[in-house]
């Protein structure tokens, strides 16, 4: 199956993210909706979306602004992390480190809850709507994170990506989670094919940290399989050379072979060189920043004024370009840099951009100049299951002396991990959940 054109695949983006024409103009909201919630009686921040950087920054707010009336929108009862889900999908982690009622969290911090799904955003009348009504906003935080992207596969074969969506979950959003452990568990033999996304990507060590993962439970479980894993780049060098030498029975790893298109009623995969069969597959597709970012007319353009897949913003006070009453926090961000790109798409990144937003509103507010804050990024990913062994990333930004903002990366091999990973994601849970243990 060939894949479609770009005017397929800009039918296709329009489509799903139900725009329409809202790309080009902006939305008027229904004026007949009730409102979610009766006068404040105060400035309001609404903040949409409860991952790591809406609920920082819920909670943030209420520390260092409390005369404000903060509200989080969010579809989901619970949260459910992200950061140890690859061991978690082997057994290697329990699952109470992964779950958190949402609207404990709000009355331990103060702050209000509205479980709904925003369906638009009108910036020109400060509004947000959802299903059962809208709701107006002094400050809006827009943290709704990623969407995968199937349209760049399937262009407007919506019965296809559908179909990709169902049966190979690719596992990056929490909702998925449960689909491919059992898949995992399922897996008695043949060929398991894994997508690597192009950049940007939400943490781009993770789909090597689940190969590694995968590869020690077949080897564990002497399964008669592989993992075949399609990667658009070259790999990382230290995920690389464990694939080589303590995995090559469980792992092929093709470099260089962006995806082409997918057949997923075929089982097949087409690359620049290769046709793939597969009995099973965790298909990771590109992605994009969440479809409220596209309806609000928040999207990256490019030199011919083309939407791309990012939110634009001020790199300095993360608030949107020309409207310094919407900020965007988290995975959804597109480049800050010329000299870097993007930031890393993780969850300490999104709990430190919450912190800035949060600082940023809460001196408005108070009618004072906002601070300038750069955020940091930690990220721990296994290299191997057992015995284990990890890698520390650690990035950290500072301005130059012409306003850009320049990018160090460290890099820590530990051969003898002592649980590390498990109290760094303990101490971001207590700077955004309830501090009750769970």
């Amino acid at each position: 199956m060939s894949s479609l054109g770009t005017a397929g695949r800009r039918h296709f983006l329009a489509a799903s993210l139900g725009l329409g024409g809202a790309l080009l103009a902006p939305l008027v909201l229904g004026r007949s909706l009730p409102e979610l919630l009766p006068p404040a009686g105060t400035r309001r921040v609404l903040i949409v979306g409860g991952g790591w950087g809406g609920l920082t920054a819920a909670r943030r707010l209420r520390q260092l602004a409390p005369e404000l009336d903060v509200v989080l929108i969010e579809r989901q009862a619970s949260f459910r992390s992200l950061p140890l889900s690859n061991k978690w999908l082997v057994d290697r982690t329990p699952d109470a480190l992964m779950q958190q009622d949402y609207g404990r969290v709000a009355e331990a911090h103060g702050y209000r809850l509205i479980r709904a799904e925003v369906t638009a955003i009108d910036r020109e009348q400060r509004r947000v709507q959802t299903a059962q009504g809208t709701l107006g906003y002094d400050w809006l935080i827009l943290a709704a994170g990623i969407r995968h992207d199937y349209g760049a596969w399937f262009g407007d074969e919506v019965g296809a990506a559908d179909a990709a969506r169902k049966l190979f979950p690719a596992g990056f959003m929490a909702d998925e989670l449960d689909a491919v452990k059992r898949k995992l568990a399922e897996f008695k033999s043949g060929d398991l094919l894994m997508t690597i996304p192009p950049p940007a990507a939400r943490c781009p060590p993770a789909p090597y940290e689940r190969a590694v993962m995968i590869a020690w439970l077949l080897k564990t479980r002497r399964i008669r399989g592989r993992l075949i894993l399609v990667d658009p780049g070259g790999g990382m060098q230290r995920f690389n050379r464990v694939f080589a030498e303590r995995y090559k029975d469980q792992i092929v790893h093709l470099t260089h072979a962006p995806v082409k298109s997918v057949d997923p009623f075929r089982k097949t995969l087409s690359t620049e060189f290769d046709e793939i069969n597969f009995d099973d597959a965790i298909l990771i597709p590109p992605q994009q920043a969440a479809g409220l970012v596209g309806q609000a007319g928040l999207v990256e353009r490019d030199a011919a004024g083309q939407p791309g897949g990012w939110a634009e913003f001020d790199p300095l006070h993360l608030h949107a370009i020309g409207d310094e009453r919407v900020f965007l926090v988290g995975d959804l961000l597109g480049k800050v840099s010329p000299l870097f790109g993007h930031y890393p798409k993780s969850a300490h990144m999104a709990c430190h951009l919450g912190r800035i937003a949060a600082a940023e509103i809460a001196a408005r507010a108070q009618g004072k100049a906002p601070p300038q804050l750069l955020p940091e990024s930690i990220c721990h990913v296994h290299t191997d299951a057992e015995p284990m062994e990890m890698l520390r990333i650690d990035a950290s930004y500072r301005r130059r002396g012409d306003g850009l903002i320049t990018q160090a990366v460290r890099q820590h091999e530990d051969p003898q991990p002592r649980g590390e990973d498990a109290q760094w994601a303990q101490a971001l849970y207590g700077e955004m959940l309830a501090p009750q243990p769970f």
